[in-house]
């Protein structure tokens, strides 16, 4: 094995590692921002607080780690009907790989239908209306014209809605009464007072993402970091979605089974 050139350097403001003394290509030690990984993270901090390190570069305050660990549990499992979900169940009772199933996921669940962009663009909305009820009306009655699309379409309508909506579901009813108790920011409690002259406004209820948007806000992430957690932060539900429908089969697949006729059955598998 070839001892690698002590002038080649990993540049990271992130991660710091301490090789072993009988082997340059394993750590003995691990620094997270100056943290020593496994002998103070590992035993005194919880996975949303390492979490949280991660990508802010410091330790949370007790209201940022519960905020966010609230936020986690709320959006850990969209359920089967959510179209990211439903896409990592296909792989699944496909007979794919769980990497592919997870791909399928973060694929589907990353675009601006109740998908992790949705949130990036609705993060946008609150950094240019922040809490001013008269500039979010103006912005959601005139929304701003993108002049060049080039991965992401022009939006086709108003980020942290849901165009398909009726009234807003309760469960995004109950996070947001949470997360507006628990947060340590504006946006969120401003969120709730005015969430019914918003949706009146937009002429759609309020979605998730809408609430997550606003939640990673007062959590001061940027639209990088917001977008990023949202992706990955939703596939525990894909992933044990995916493994129910693989155990259970195609003829237990909701939603589509009695459409699907197979001339040649061959039978259970052994």
């Amino acid at each position: 094995m070839k001892k690698p050139d002590q002038t080649d350097v990993i540049h990271s403001y992130i991660w710091e590692e301490k090789p072993e003394a009988n082997n340059p290509f394993a750590a003995e030690k691990c620094f997270c921002f100056g943290y020593d990984v496994y002998e103070d993270i590992l035993p005194n901090a919880s996975w949303i607080d390492y979490l949280w390190l991660l990508f802010k570069g410091e330790k949370p305050t007790a209201a940022q780690s519960k905020l966010l660990e609230k936020l986690a549990i709320a959006i850990a499992n969209p359920g089967p009907r959510e179209a990211s979900v439903m896409a990592s169940m296909n792989g699944g009772v496909g007979g794919s790989t769980w990497a592919a199933c997870l791909t399928a996921a973060l694929a589907v669940g990353a675009g601006q239908l109740g998908g992790a962009h949705e949130v990036y663009r609705a993060m946008q909305y609150w950094t240019e209306n922040q809490c001013s009820l008269s500039a979010w009306r103006d912005m959601i009655t005139n929304p701003p014209v993108e002049e060049y699309c080039d991965i992401w379409p022009a939006m086709e309508h108003i980020p942290g809605f849901d165009p398909h909506g009726v009234t807003c579901p309760k469960p995004i009813q109950q996070t947001l009464a949470l997360l507006a108790s628990l947060s340590p920011g504006k946006h969120l409690p401003w969120l709730l007072a005015n969430q019914s002259v918003l949706e009146e406004t937009a002429g759609y209820p309020l979605s998730m993402t809408g609430v997550a948007a606003c939640a990673f806000t007062d959590l001061d992430m940027t639209t990088d970091q917001a977008e990023l957690l949202f992706l990955f932060l939703r596939l525990p539900g894909a992933a044990v979605h995916a493994i129910e429908q693989n155990k259970m089969g195609f003829k237990k697949f909701p939603f589509f089974q009695d459409a699907l006729i197979l001339t040649n059955d061959p039978g259970p598998k052994d």
